[in-house]
């Protein structure tokens, strides 16, 4: 029990950052004085390459680190990230160097300027590394621990404080935070609570005996296996298939009771057995693999087309904290004498996504196994353009309301309108963000190797990244075509003077276009039936793939890592 509080205080501790780090948008056009446009840009740049590394990082727990050392890296990365964050405010290295401690770009020269980005990296290594590794952490102390079944009842109890725990931390995180006024403080109250979850983790890998982690070696990554089978394909590109499929490689001696799909054969050269060569020795040199692991790596390949669909969900989820912040930011937001913090958005949009969307997304994909998680993924699409339908409607009557009361020129001052009706727009890339995860994740370990079915969901949401980090080149590319003909551009130095309503309303067609294109995808993909997904057994015409289990029952794509 005492390893589960210290691995869980890390995701505590990584939700309170998470509020501190939402409003991010407005500390870099408040403090730094830098365009909306700009702020977005760094802030979507970090935001893709958080969800882009766990990809590289995953790979590197299941060949070399494991998860225990990753968690180790991962701690100590963010913490540092979250408090460097804090040094990079202007009063905190104002007693060091004796320059200006008020917040303004004045007082933000080039130190502070370095230690935030170097800040954001770590924020960015720590928050990927506790992604891959946290659950699967405590999944591994948990199996360790559930052979002493009769302490499995005082566990249970003993787990209600933490429940309790991860229900107050978002609740002051966005109620309670946001009224420390100095943004050094703000970001400070979540840097020492990460320190104490980073020693607080960090305590249990000296500890001995029974309080000690569990720490599973590294087993090896599937991935290994699919660069195999590119290579081996690539060096044999010149062979000509053989008439007979005696001469591919097999493992188990020829008794694989594999039959093979009829696409991407090209990658079937990969199994020719070489000439004068005994398999064993091509196969130590990576020139040789088997069918089954050619077969997983067509499957892989195979899911890019869907997959490249996800850059436009990605470039819609990455308003959350930018644009929608900063259309939020001068907006109106008391309910009777209480000035709502914008942290509370973010609270009322995590749970529509927990108690609306979550209940009927897991109801449509489990309705129908096979095609469900296709469908939920077009249900996410379809948030993403009411989403920007949406909020082209609200900011332009958001500009309407500026324009009446003359505020145009005005950049600081409130918005006489309520800060409450982008809820809608809220609530609907909640919808968006909640079908799109629990989507892909199903869709990925049904249709994929179970061994690779995390790396797929990953690699997802990785390509998600991509849309984040996309979403600064549609707007340089939108902004100058706005241009073109002498036209002004639809981003100017303030959201007050720019068109932000026309940009949404561009990503809604480019959505519509995206929605298209993923249901012509998606009609052409050759999907595993249940029973194939269950006992990945292959069938052919089906795209599916055959795994049999080893001598000791064990999947043999987990074991094929080379």
């Amino acid at each position: 029990m005492g390893s589960y509080v210290r691995i869980s205080a890390l995701l505590w501790a990584d939700i309170l950052v998470s509020y501190a780090l939402f409003v991010m948008q407005n500390y870099l056009t408040k403090v730094w004085k830098i365009s909306f446009v700009n702020a977005a840009g760094i802030l979507n740049i970090w935001g893709g390459i958080s969800m882009i590394l766990p990809v590289f990082f995953l790979f590197l727990v299941d060949t070399l680190l494991g998860n225990l050392k990753m968690l180790v890296i991962s701690s100590i990365s963010y913490s540092l990230g979250i408090g460097l964050v804090t040094m990079s405010t202007p009063p905190v290295l104002a007693n060091v160097t004796g320059t200006c401690n008020d917040y303004n770009p004045k007082c933000i020269h080039r130190a502070q300027k370095v230690l935030f980005f170097i800040a954001m990296a770590l924020i960015a290594v720590g928050a990927a590394g506790n992604l891959v590794s946290v659950k699967p952490f405590l999944d591994e102390q948990r199996n360790d621990n559930e052979l002493d079944s009769t302490n499995a009842g005082v566990r249970e109890i003993c787990k209600l404080p933490a429940f309790v725990v991860v229900a107050i931390v978002p609740i002051v995180g966005a109620v309670a935070l946001p009224y420390v006024k100095p943004w050094s403080l703000r970001f400070g109250i979540p840097a020492i609570c990460t320190a104490a979850a980073m020693f607080l983790f960090l305590s249990g890998v000296f500890l001995r005996g029974s309080w000690a982690y569990k720490e599973m070696k590294p087993q090896g990554s599937p991935i290994t296996s699919v660069c195999r089978v590119f290579f081996a394909a690539a060096c044999k590109i010149s062979l000509p298939f053989p008439d007979d499929h005696q001469y591919l490689y097999k493992e188990n001696g020829g008794n694989e009771g594999f039959s093979h799909t009829r696409i991407l054969r090209c990658m079937e050269k990969a199994a020719i057995i070489p000439p004068n060569t005994s398999p064993e020795t091509a196969s130590k040199s990576w020139r040789l693999c088997s069918i089954s692991e050619v077969e997983d790596a067509k499957i892989a390949v195979r899911m890019l087309p869907i997959s490249t669909t996800f850059i436009v969900v990605g470039i819609v989820s990455s308003f959350g904290n930018t644009y929608f912040i900063e259309q939020a930011n001068r907006m109106n937001r008391r309910v009777g004498k209480w000035n709502v913090p914008l942290q509370v958005l973010l609270l009322l949009s995590q749970w529509a996504k927990h108690l609306l969307f979550a209940s009927n997304a897991r109801r449509l994909i489990k309705s129908h196994r096979k095609y469900g998680p296709a469908i939920g993924m077009g249900m996410a699409m379809i948030f993403s353009i009411l989403c920007c339908i949406t909020a082209a409607k609200m900011e332009l009557r958001r500009l309407g309301v500026i324009e009446k009361h003359g505020l145009l020129e005005k950049p600081d001052s409130k918005i006489p309108m309520s800060v409450f009706l982008l809820l809608f727009q809220f609530f609907l890339l909640a919808g968006l963000d909640t079908f799109f995860e629990m989507s892909v994740a199903e869709f990925y370990k049904d249709q994929s190797p179970k061994c690779m079915s995390n790396y797929l969901s990953h690699f997802a949401k990785g390509v998600s990244g991509l849309g984040f980090m996309s979403s600064v080149l549609s707007v340089y590319v939108v902004g100058k075509v706005s241009e073109a003909g002498g036209g002004k551009s639809w981003f100017q130095s303030t959201l007050n003077k720019s068109r932000l309503d026309r940009y949404y309303w561009v990503l809604a067609g480019l959505g519509c276009v995206n929605l298209v294109v993923f249901v012509l995808v998606a009609c052409c993909y050759r999907y595993r039936t249940p029973e194939e997904a269950d006992g990945d057994v292959n069938h052919p015409g089906r795209g599916g793939t055959s795994i049999p289990p080893d001598e000791n029952g064990s999947n043999q794509c987990c074991n094929l890592f080379g």
